[in-house]
């Protein structure tokens, strides 16, 4: 199988949808922590300053690892991580060597790191509670989806790479490199 050449149209499309989904992780790791705590920093913070230079990595990290894997979904997968509008193409580079769901756990990250920074314990239940809706997504809806389009690559693919917890070195496809047509999906 031999993938179509991308238009410039279909990558335009996808950069424009890819920033237009932005708003469900700004709002799941904005909105949501700022509705539960209005950003206040509880006095004196758990941990002081060392928590709240953790919570202040965490936050960053979180927002940069959402910006990459954004971007590979633009660039590399031609499409968003929307399932209104998937990628074209199975996404594995960048972050996604060492996790599938890096978009996931930077989330939980941030919030985990405003937790951390403000001193609001409430963030840290937030996040489990919002764990278990996303566990059962990613389980009951992503992964049979993705097994569908993408085949015998996307297995390969989950069976090294990790769901959650990053491998420590970056999962390379055996051969030079991984081949479009391998990685493609038609239709």
């Amino acid at each position: 199988m031999t993938a179509s050449p991308v238009s410039a149209r279909e990558r335009q499309r996808a950069a424009i949808g890819t920033a237009v989904f932005a708003a469900a992780p700004a709002t799941a790791a904005g909105v949501v922590p700022w509705l539960l705590t209005r950003w206040k920093v509880e006095a004196p913070v758990p941990g002081g300053m060392p928590a709240q230079i953790t919570g202040a990595l965490l936050i960053g990290a979180g927002a940069a690892v959402i910006a990459n894997s954004f971007v590979h979904f633009a660039v590399e997968g031609i499409g968003t991580p929307a399932p209104f509008a998937p990628p074209k193409q199975l996404v594995v580079g960048g972050l996604y060597r060492y996790v599938r769901n890096p978009m996931y756990v930077s989330i939980a990250a941030a919030i985990a790191g405003q937790g951390l920074l403000l001193g609001q314990p409430k963030l840290f239940v937030a996040l489990g509670i919002g764990a278990v809706p996303v566990v059962a997504f990613v389980r009951l809806y992503e992964e049979p989806t993705l097994t569908r389009k993408f085949g015998a690559a996307y297995e390969e693919y989950r069976r090294n790479v990790p769901r959650w917890l990053p491998r420590l070195t970056p999962w390379r496809p055996e051969g030079p490199e991984p081949s479009r047509a391998r990685l493609s999906a038609e239709g």
